[in-house]
């Protein structure tokens, strides 16, 4: 089967192909990073706009990459929520009526399914079931994955996700948007004991996460007396070594508690360095093993989706035939069922 797969959730416009037989055929993906910049963040209206300019376009190239037309197409997935109202329905609306025009069945996939998923893309993927750790701008969550649509939630951030922690650090340090990869470039040049900064949670009892305050504690370092531009570097590296304590020691009691010994790692914070260092080295002296999907599937992409599709079409999915555009900005992902 050939799935297309459509990402329209935010700010980056993704397209692929993916064949239950041959593997991933062809994905690209448009960043709106530049287009955003100059607000600092994103702009939901103009995210829409660019979204409606690109799909089509996109959609011709990634089946020209893979060397298909619409007719060989089996079935279309889409990114239905959550995420921002517009954007989705951008995606939805193409998807629906491309679909509806062939003849094909239409699924509706949630975003963070996809994430879920996308390190079963890899040369090596995991085998169900597994710990996973998603982590991007808008979640931070630890989930216990038995199977395509069987998610168990063992902890969530109660604030900030670590993303959107690192997003609003990197403002509060004056760095250019995107902050959260900023912040990690500019950790890299400092000394990570320089600051004593708080790991909100790390001793709870449970498996949840917070950020916020965390971020208030670099706030107060900034103002106080004697603080200088050339304590920066220091200060983020001290602030992203408090993020990954946190996530890491919380990921290795999520592995203890649930006796596994796989954890998965998907969301754009998942591509941070440090992170998999620390986290590659905890879970290997437990015994286990750490599953990241390629670098480029980190962030948002039309692979997931694609790839999601295929897996629930496979385990018995129908889709939708009827063209019918309904999209969820707020979709728990406890919500979603098996196929």
């Amino acid at each position: 089967m050939k799935v297309l797969g459509i990402e329209s959730s935010c700010d980056e416009t993704g397209v692929a192909v993916y064949d239950t037989d041959a593997g991933l055929l062809a994905h690209r993906v448009h960043s709106q990073i530049d287009l955003h910049a100059a607000y600092g963040g994103v702009v939901p209206e103009l995210a829409s706009r660019d979204h409606i300019r690109r799909l089509p376009l996109l959609v011709r190239e990634t089946l020209s990459d893979a060397a298909l037309r619409t007719t060989q197409l089996d079935a279309v997935a889409y990114t239905a929520g959550p995420g921002l109202a517009g954007a989705l329905l951008v995606g939805a609306s193409f998807a629906e009526a491309l679909a509806f025009a062939l003849g094909l069945p239409a699924l509706p996939i949630h975003h963070l399914e996809g994430h879920l998923l996308s390190p079963l893309l890899s040369a090596e993927p995991p085998a169900f079931p597994f710990v996973a750790l998603l982590v991007s701008g808008g979640h931070t969550q630890l989930m216990r994955v038995s199977g395509v649509g069987a998610y168990a939630l063992l902890g969530e951030t109660v604030d900030d996700a670590a993303g959107e922690a690192f997003d609003k650090t990197a403002k509060l340090l004056g760095l250019d948007y995107p902050g959260g990869p900023a912040l990690a470039a500019l950790a890299d040049a400092g000394n990570a004991k320089r600051f004593g900064l708080p790991r909100p949670m790390l001793h709870s009892g449970d498996l949840n996460f917070s950020f916020s305050g965390l971020k208030t504690a670099v706030l107060t370092v900034t103002r106080s007396p004697g603080f200088a531009s050339d304590a920066k570097a220091d200060l983020a590296a001290s602030f992203q070594a408090a993020v990954v304590d946190v996530l890491v020691t919380k990921s290795v009691a999520a592995l203890k508690q649930t006796g596994l010994r796989q954890l998965v790692v998907a969301g754009g914070v998942g591509a941070n360095r440090n992170l998999r260092r620390s986290l590659d080295a905890a879970v290997r002296r437990r015994g286990g093993r750490v599953f990241y999907p390629e670098p480029e599937l980190c962030t948002d992409n039309g692979a997931m989706i694609a790839f999601a599709g295929a897996m629930r079409l496979s385990a018995g999915a129908q889709g939708q035939r009827s063209g019918r555009v309904e999209v969820r900005p707020r979709w728990p992902l406890g919500e979603v069922t098996p196929p």
